[in-house]
This record gives structure tokens, C-alpha cells and sequence, in this order.
């Protein structure tokens, strides 16, 4: 069989933790910023990890190989 392909758009947006869980970016925040309320953008700040449902997909789909 040959080698499948790691999707580089998916490389580019998620990250591998330690212990092997997968983390992005919070959506929402490139711009309109003005009509969202300061919580919005306060607990929108920073990464999150992504959920467990989707990790499966995300890991044997699109990294099959982890993130470099």
C-alpha cells in the first residue's frame, strides 16, 4: 500500500500535547470582534483541545502520521 499524505492544512491549524491529545485555535476571532461582548472574547482567548469525538477522525484522516 502506499503512503498516505498528511493533509497540510490540518498540520498547520492543530498541535500534538504531551500526552497526545489534540489542540486549535478557538474560532470566532480574526475580526467583527466589535459586536461581541468582552466574555466572548475573554473566554475565547488562547487554544482549547479538541473533542474527543473528532480526535479519532482528525488523527487517522488527516495526521496520520502525528504533527511534526
Amino acid at each position: 500500500m502506499p503512503k498516505m499524505k498528511t493533509k497540510q492544512a490540518a498540520a498547520k491549524r492543530f498541535t500534538m500535547t504531551a500526552s497526545g491529545k489534540l489542540k486549535r485555535g478557538v474560532a470566532g476571532k480574526r475580526h467583527r470582534l466589535i459586536s461581541h461582548n468582552a466574555k466572548y472574547i475573554r473566554t475565547n482567548r488562547g487554544t482549547v483541545v479538541v473533542a474527543e469525538a473528532d480526535t479519532p477522525r482528525v488523527k487517522k484522516k488527516f495526521l496520520p502520521y502525528g504533527v511534526e
